[in-house]
């Protein structure tokens, strides 16, 4: 009888299942933000995509006038980050020099951030990227 007692107290049946309940939510924390930081890094690559696009179209469109120039620009910014859903007002097209031929257009592109883990914000912000261009 007094075996019986012994070999009860030293099983080690529950003891995986236990350990795994507690790390569980550790794990699934932290798989989270994993998710959350690769969708912010994919939103930041268009946004330099956007910036470096724009800024191209920009270079090349000279001929068209300034304001032409800057709706092309603005236009294949958009275009370049379609799953963003960029707005005029987040793209700033900057020419020096009253867009003559060999001087600087500048592209900036502003997005809004926010890492939410299970409705918590843990980080927000701009993603901004710029790109400078020499007018062709």
């Amino acid at each position: 009888m007094l075996r019986t007692n012994t070999t009860r107290r030293h099983r080690q049946d529950g003891q995986a299942l236990v350990e795994f309940a507690i790390l569980l939510p550790v794990l699934l924390l932290l798989l989270l933000g994993i998710i959350q930081f690769g969708v912010s890094f994919n939103n930041y690559i268009q946004v330099t995509s956007a910036a470096r696009e724009g800024a191209r179209k920009a270079s090349v469109s000279r001929t068209l006038g300034s304001s032409a120039a800057t709706t092309a620009a603005r236009t294949a910014a958009k275009n370049a980050a379609p799953n963003l859903g960029l707005t005029d007002s987040q793209i700033t097209v900057t020419a020096t020099g009253a867009w003559a031929q060999g001087t600087d257009v500048k592209v900036t592109v502003k997005y809004p951030y926010a890492i939410n883990i299970l409705g918590r914000v843990v980080s927000s912000g701009n993603l901004t990227s710029s790109s400078t261009f020499r007018v062709e």
